[in-house]
Formats: C-alpha cells, sequence, structure tokens
C-alpha cells in the first residue's frame, strides 16, 4: 500500500501543515473581509469586492486615535521592559546573591497568573496609591506583566553564551565596557530581540489588563470591543491585516539576515 506507506512517512510534515493552516485562518478570514463591503454595520457576510476601506482606515471615528494609543504604549512598554528585562537576566544569570532563588520563581509568576487577577492586583494598587487612572498606568501595567517574558527569553540566551569568549576579549586588553559593547551584547542581541518583539506584541494585544487600567483612555483592542457592540467596520479589518503583513515581512527580514549571517560564517 503505497499511499499508507507514504502517509506514515510524511505524517508529521502534514500534521504540521494543517496545524499550520489552522492558526493563519482567522487571519485569512480578516484579509479577506477587508476588502468587503457590508450592507449593515455588521462585517459578518460577504458582500461584494470593494477597496474603499484600504483607501480610507481612518474613517471610522476614533480608530487611528486609539491605534495610535495602542502603537506608543506598545513602543515604550516594549523599550522599559526590555532595559529591565535585560538587565534582571543577566543579574539572574551571571550573580550569585541571597533570594536568587525566590527571585527566579517569582519572574514566573505573572505569566502563570491569570490576567484577571493581576488586572484586579494593579487597579487596586493605583486606586490606593491616589494615581489617575489614563496612559501611565497603563503603561506602567504593560511593563510589569512584559517584563517576565523579557527576562525569560534574555536568561536563556544568556545561559548559552560561552564565559570564555568574554575572557578572551579580557586578555586582549578590552575594558570592561568595550566587552560587554564589542562581545556581550552582540551575542545576547537574538535573545534581548525576541523579548522586545514579544513585548510590544504583548503590549499591543492585550485587553483585560488595559481595560481595568485605562480610566478614559482607549487603545485599539478597547476599540474594536466597543466597535464590536454597535457594528464592525471594515478599517478594523484593515489595521488588523496592515499589523499582520508588517509581522510577517519583519519574520522574513529576520530569516534572511540570519541565512546571510551563516554565509558569511562558513
Amino acid at each position: 500500500m503505497p499511499f499508507v506507506n507514504w502517509l506514515k512517512r510524511n505524517l508529521v510534515v502534514i500534521a504540521g501543515l494543517l496545524t499550520l493552516a489552522y492558526l493563519l485562518l482567522p487571519n485569512v478570514v480578516v484579509t479577506v473581509f477587508s476588502f468587503n463591503q457590508p450592507k449593515g454595520r455588521f462585517n459578518y457576510q460577504w458582500q461584494r469586492f470593494s477597496t474603499d476601506a484600504w483607501q480610507d482606515p481612518c474613517g471610522v471615528a476614533g480608530l487611528c486615535g486609539s491605534l495610535s494609543v495602542s502603537l506608543r504604549i506598545a513602543f515604550w512598554a516594549m523599550l522599559g521592559a526590555t532595559v529591565l528585562g535585560t538587565m534582571i537576566a543577566f543579574a539572574l544569570v551571571r550573580y550569585r546573591f541571597r533570594a536568587r532563588g525566590a527571585v527566579n520563581s517569582l519572574i514566573f509568576l505573572p505569566m502563570a497568573m491569570p490576567e484577571v487577577v493581576m488586572a484586579a492586583s494593579l487597579l487596586t494598587l493605583f486606586l490606593n496609591m491616589g494615581a489617575q487612572l489614563g496612559f501611565w498606568t497603563v503603561l506602567i501595567a504593560h511593563i510589569m506583566f512584559c517584563l517576565s517574558f523579557v527576562v525569560t527569553a534574555v536568561k536563556a540566551r544568556v545561559m548559552s553564551m560561552d564565559p570564555r569568549l568574554e575572557q578572551a576579549a579580557q586578555d586582549l586588553y578590552a575594558g570592561p565596557l568595550q566587552t560587554f559593547l564589542r562581545v556581550t551584547l552582540p551575542i545576547a542581541a537574538p535573545g534581548i530581540a525576541a523579548g522586545a518583539l514579544l513585548a510590544f506584541a504583548l503590549s499591543f494585544d492585550d485587553f483585560i489588563i488595559t481595560n481595568f487600567n485605562a480610566g478614559s483612555t482607549v487603545t485599539f483592542p478597547m476599540f474594536v470591543w466597543g466597535s464590536a457592540q454597535r457594528g464592525t467596520p471594515v478599517q478594523i479589518n484593515v489595521v488588523g491585516t496592515a499589523m499582520f503583513l508588517v509581522a510577517v515581512l519583519l519574520v522574513l527580514i529576520s530569516m534572511v539576515i540570519g541565512k546571510r549571517r551563516n554565509r558569511q560564517k562558513a
């Protein structure tokens, strides 16, 4: 039975392709309906092809404003979480200090904790401090929950680094700063970049923690949720498709850069 034998040999590949197709199916649906022109307020049924939404992505009041808020929060949350997370990761791997084991365990707590618990806890903290809910409370909350993911990504990279490379740089009379900038940082850069991109995606996508601590600030996920109660404008699909294409483009660029570096090393 040649077909059965072929199926056994390629079962893992087929399962992987089916899983990938299942994961990408929502993105395909969003992309297709970004070219739809619905008759009513809800963009749930295909009516006819149109590029009107692509020509005027800010045609819905408040959409681009909320998108701008989300992008700014995601950028600063990524920056803050990456800087703090990188320093924490180096400290946990390179240094021995009291309560190091407890800190290692607490780092993973936000990743395992339900978001609604963290959101309620942060809201209680801000209210007890008398802080006004808005852009800054959302930013602080996003940095706090993105921090664990950055630490995990950078820590894994730092643990795999060969310390003899830094020792060789010091033997060649490189100072601590020069060793860090020219040896340590370039080696740790892939882990730092991975943590930064993950922090940006998590911050931009978050709804639960943001909804608890946003006050009158409206981010893009909150705008989408609010719009879904009254209607779903096609421009939402346009923005979602654009973000997906940007993410795919970044992945392709990183793959090309990685292949070029491997060729240069070879």
